[in-house]
């Protein structure tokens, strides 16, 4: 989104809204942009693959994420200190994970930030203790997915099939934007990536299409 303020890119890609700080600087600078969706990306709770815990609730892992919950053993799991994940708090996944699990609440202060995902999937690989979280499209067997649980609903494990009917709770849009004055320029590439081909490549890549 900055390079876009800055005028050196001809779409913006973000996994959150755009900010009104972001839109009053592109007001500012006499632009004016549009927003499209063009897919959607679930976000997968893991741990290592040695935990015997394969689900949770949306209360649980918000009291694992704000450090209430410490140890495996008080959600069923083995005697063992939690070792939690995040990505970088200028990351839009830190932020949705927090808006959507969290309800908005502070992340426990001794949290351990990641500037990546594949440094998230590393360290909980290698740590028996240790959860995060990471986009669908990442998921490899090296770590477990849980299965999770919102205020009532059912548990569902995250794919792309239980992310398009509404079970899989933990989903979000991802945005394109670019200037309303470059319409004629990238309006063909967005057509193509929301027809029939281009969402087809969605779901290949491992994120769920649009409906």
């Amino acid at each position: 989104l900055s390079a876009l303020v800055e005028g050196v890119t001809d779409i913006a890609m973000a996994s959150r809204k755009i900010k009104f700080g972001e839109q009053m600087k592109l007001k500012r600078a006499g632009q004016e942009v549009k927003e499209v969706i063009v897919a959607y990306d679930a976000l997968a709770v893991i741990v290592n693959p040695g935990n015997p815990v394969s689900r949770l609730t949306r209360a649980q892992l918000e009291a694992i994420f704000r450090g209430k919950i410490t140890n495996w053993k008080q959600v069923g799991g083995e005697d063992r200190k939690i070792v939690v994940y995040s990505r970088e708090t200028s990351s839009g996944t830190y932020e949705f994970f927090k808006e959507s699990v969290l309800g908005n609440k502070n992340y426990m202060s001794s949290i351990l930030s990641m500037p990546a995902t594949g440094a998230i999937i590393q360290s909980v690989r290698q740590t028996p203790g240790a959860i995060g979280y990471v986009g669908l499209a990442y998921l490899n067997p090296h770590v477990k997915a849980l299965s999770v649980a919102y205020e009532g609903g059912g548990f569902y494990a995250p794919t792309v099939t239980n992310s398009m009917n509404g079970k899989y709770p933990i989903v979000r849009p991802l945005y394109y934007y670019y200037n309303v004055k470059d319409e004629a320029l990238v309006r063909p590439f967005i057509d193509y990536l929301l027809s029939p081909a281009g969402q087809k490549l969605v779901r290949d890549g491992g994120f769920v299409p649009l409906k």
